[in-house]
């Protein structure tokens, strides 16, 4: 159940019957205890339209509103503003309620990760990785039909170098394990060898033509790259898979009949050779409209072809009726210019075209970070580097554990520590990536919440009791235990949110909400010597329930001890 839709149905019908109809409730959870669990604004605005005083408005909303069995007290407070404290028993029988399959129905096409196949995967590709994939789980745990889209980056003239050289090298050499050195030469072959020079053009002629033994080589190379890419992504633990993957080559054929199309609608004309479009909304400081280059004079294709035919099959062949894009922020003006032209075209048929735009991850210089060695970002050595130290801390904490178990905990902690520290922020911004806080079992990290995980588990161990023989639902008695109540009631909106706006990071506030107020009625609330301990183990049932759920929605694992 979603409270603040609940809340805010309620209090629009009200406004509706007190002779407002149409005016937005403004419901949001309180911004302090003292008023209540949540709080509506709107009576302000609507009472300036309707021309009588706010707090006589919202008084006549709540007396308008059906709000019974929903909150225990509702008053007005301040200048106007409508305070609700929301009933215990009604809290306590919306604990254990499955997510709400909202999106059922609805088919989300998600475009995340893109590395370029010519390389192994470096750190930089880790934000639209995880923030794609949070995103799409969470989709999912509200029922959309979510299509994972890997637009990898494994067609170009620089493919004509790497296939070069693997035709010297042989496919089963060494070389191959290596896909940084293997670029590094061909690339330096490339620049000081000009018969190979001249072998690579020749190889991406045969590429562009279809020349079948060509394409077998090319496919092999990249048939291997994309496996050191999904080792990255096993080891992070993100839902993406070989059949996810459709780059830049699979619409390769269809970038003729894009430029034919375009041009028959008259959007293309000719500037310098190249085919471009000129959109008055895009002028650059000179006044001038800035071309959209779709076709280049020497015949080729930029982003914009291939970026174009994606668009149409996902919103033709897919279907979609959302379209995410989780690309970097200085990827912007691409995708403002990509949307409008597919407009144009009509290729969006209607549907939702989002470019969901994320900053940097900066090192304390206020650099883009490397990893320990300095130099190097290959995102494997980023997270080797992530598990060594998660296990250092976690032998420190508890060196009681076993090797097996030891290292299950250091990547759960070392992998979920990584993957928090960026979720856990605004994607809009730039964020300076901290070892010694990201690891830290205190605040707003991923130690933090799994450690509360493990606690809340601990005590049915220490109890004795097997937390699925639990039933029914709690009575509420404390101050404490309505403060959790509340915020576990308050999943389904927060995933709501998360799915509209695609800002992980309102899970992860959520999260840590949920952990500090298990904490506060741990430390007030008695549980296992206690006269109501069923009720308060149920309680702690939920709430580890909903941590598990809400850190796996992340990508997140839980441990059973720390």
């Amino acid at each position: 159940m979603n409270l603040k839709a609940l809340i805010t149905d309620r209090l629009e019908a009200g406004l509706a019957r007190a002779g407002v109809p149409d005016a937005d409730a403004i419901v949001g959870p309180a911004t302090r205890p003292e008023f209540g669990d949540y709080q509506a604004n709107g009576a302000m605005a609507a009472a300036k339209r309707a021309g009588v005083k706010p707090r006589d408005l919202a008084a006549r909303i709540i007396a308008d509103s059906d709000l019974a069995g929903i909150a225990s007290s509702s008053e007005v407070t301040g200048p106007g503003f409508i305070s609700l404290r929301l009933d215990d028993d009604f809290l306590a029988g919306a604990l254990g309620e499955t997510i709400e399959p909202v999106g059922r129905g609805t088919r989300v096409v998600i475009d995340y990760s893109h590395p370029n196949l010519a390389k192994e995967m470096q750190v930089h590709h880790l934000r639209s990785t995880i923030i794609g994939d949070a995103t799409a789980r969470v989709l999912e745990a509200l029922g959309y039909d979510v299509v994972r889209q890997n637009h990898v980056g494994d067609w170009g003239t620089g493919f004509g170098r790497l296939v070069a050289h693997l035709n010297d090298t042989g496919e089963d050499s060494e070389a191959l394990g290596d896909l940084e050195r293997f670029y590094t030469q061909a690339s330096g072959r490339f620049e000081t060898d000009p018969a190979f020079a001249d072998r690579a053009r020749q190889v991406v002629v045969d590429l562009q033509g279809g020349d079948s033994e060509t394409l077998e080589r090319w496919r092999r190379y990249i048939d291997i790259s994309m496996s050191h890419c999904q080792a990255v992504y096993d080891r992070l633990g993100v839902s993406l898979r070989p059949e996810h993957v459709r780059g830049e080559s699979a619409y390769n054929d269809d970038l003729d009949d894009i430029v034919a199309d375009l041009s028959a609608k008259g959007l293309l004309t000719e500037d310098e050779g190249a085919l471009c479009a000129f959109l008055d909304e895009f002028k650059g400081k000179d006044g001038n409209v800035v071309p959209i280059i779709v076709k280049k004079s020497d015949g080729g294709y930029l982003y914009h072809s291939t970026d174009l035919a994606a668009v149409r099959y996902r919103t033709g062949t897919l279907r979609a009726e959302r379209l995410l894009y989780i690309v970097d922020a200085r990827q912007s003006l691409h995708f403002r210019q990509l949307f409008a032209l597919a407009r144009e075209a009509g290729y969006d048929r209607g549907v939702s075209l989002e470019h969901h735009a994320f900053g940097m991850m900066l090192g304390a210089d206020g650099r883009p970070f490397k990893t320990r060695e300095g130099s190097g970002t290959r995102l494997l050595d980023f997270l080797d580097e992530a598990t060594e130290r998660a296990r250092e801390l976690v032998q420190a904490k508890n060196p009681s554990l076993g090797a097996a178990e030891m290292d299950r905990v250091a990547r759960a902690v070392g992998i979920g520590a990584v993957k928090y520290a960026d979720l856990s922020k605004n994607r809009t911004g730039d964020y300076v990536f901290d070892w010694h806080a990201m690891m830290s079992f205190e605040g707003n990290t991923a130690p933090y919440l799994q450690y509360a995980y493990a606690r809340i588990r601990s005590l049915f161990e220490r109890g004795g009791v097997d937390a699925g023989s639990l039933s029914g639902t709690p009575t509420i008695r404390e101050p404490e235990e309505h403060a959790l109540a509340l915020q576990l009631a308050r999943f389904q909106e927060t995933l709501e949110q998360v799915a509209s706006t695609v800002m992980p990071h309102h899970l992860c506030t959520y999260l840590y909400d949920l952990a500090s107020a298990f904490m506060r009625f741990y430390e007030n609330c008695p549980v296992l010597d206690s006269d109501v301990r069923d009720d308060r183990l149920l309680l702690c049932r939920h709430t580890a329930e909903t941590l598990s759920q809400g850190l796996d929605l992340l990508g997140i694992e839980t441990v059973e001890r720390m």
